[in-house]
């Protein structure tokens, strides 16, 4: 029976569909999907009895339509990139309140991460590679970018990651999958090099192409990655900010996954697909010559499409 369950949004990420529902009282979430929704659900069980700040699965079973479904608790119903469009006050900056929270919930979920890592080595780390930046799919798209310069600058992150230790991560950690108390959607799940998720949720924002309606001032990025980095100096003794290079260079193939349109009418996909495909050659080129990225130096969508559609434009 379905009839204390409030209809939410069907997923679509899920090859088997599905969809969302919400107890009335919001204290409960009921999703419905095939095998991947099991594994998701079983590895969020895993992580709730290691301490993560994550939803307690309460239930699950077999629907009568032959859906899977799993139950959960309910981390509330803002997100702090909610939160960040509510406070916005005439400006594009953040709230000082989201980050602090930002901060506190990113501290709770690493120290987790490093209590129960496992030891690194450049086959983890390059099956992360392939992982968290959807690596074959985005060079089976641009095969133009499958070059020894790509796979070179990869290789370089690699390196620059020995010993950093290997811990259960989200993949698509953002404003949009954490709540004041934790963090939600651990569908693309999987092994990443401690920091990956938490260090990046400021300086992947400007990957929207300014289209989040908010940005993070350079202090505000200074202040949040400080607080990482003093949780990380008390677990493994070393800071977060030295690996940013490299996370954001895999996070560049990352929003450059999926994006190709097969629609040739489809202009606006067209112009988003070029700008991400802009944005990892940017972020590669600072790499290559600093081993850092500074995603504040991108162009906003708006600029580039400026440019892109200016006469003379190659």
């Amino acid at each position: 029976m379905m009839d204390d369950w409030r209809f939410v949004k069907k997923r679509t990420a899920d090859p088997a569909g599905g969809a969302v529902y919400v107890t009335e009282d919001g204290t409960r979430y009921r999703r419905t999907g095939g095998q991947a929704l099991a594994a998701e659900a079983a590895y969020q069980q895993q992580l709730a009895e290691l301490g993560y700040p994550v939803p307690r699965v309460l239930a699950d079973g077999v629907n009568d339509d032959g859906h899977l479904f799993v139950v959960e608790e309910s981390l509330g119903e803002r997100s702090l990139h909610d939160m960040a469009l509510e406070s916005l006050d005439g400006t594009r900056t953040l709230s000082n309140t989201v980050v602090d929270l930002a901060a506190e919930v990113g501290g709770r979920l690493l120290r987790a991460q490093a209590a129960h890592a496992v030891t690194s080595d450049p086959q983890a780390l390059r099956a992360w590679v392939r992982e968290a930046g959807w690596t074959d799919n985005v060079l089976g798209e641009n095969p133009d970018l499958d070059t020894p310069r790509v796979r070179a600058a990869l290789e370089r992150a690699v390196a620059q990651l020995a010993g950093v230790p290997m811990v259960r991560g989200h993949l698509d950690y953002g404003l949009p999958n954490v709540l004041p108390v934790g963090v939600i959607d651990w569908q693309h799940h999987g092994l990443v090099p401690l920091g990956y998720d938490t260090a990046l949720a400021l300086e992947i924002i400007p990957f929207k192409g300014g289209t989040k309606g908010y940005l993070a001032s350079p202090e505000q990025r200074r202040r949040y990655l400080e607080a990482l980095n003093q949780a990380a100096r008390a677990t493994t003794g070393q800071p977060l900010s030295q690996h940013l290079g490299p996370y954001l260079l895999v996070k560049g193939l990352f929003f450059l996954a999926l994006m190709k349109p097969t629609d040739p009418a489809r202009t606006d996909k067209h112009l988003k697909w070029q700008y991400r495909r802009h944005l990892f050659m940017e972020g590669l080129e600072q790499y290559e010559r600093t081993g850092a990225i500074d995603p504040a130096r991108f162009p906003t969508l708006d600029d580039f499409a400026a440019r892109h559609s200016a006469p003379g434009h190659p």
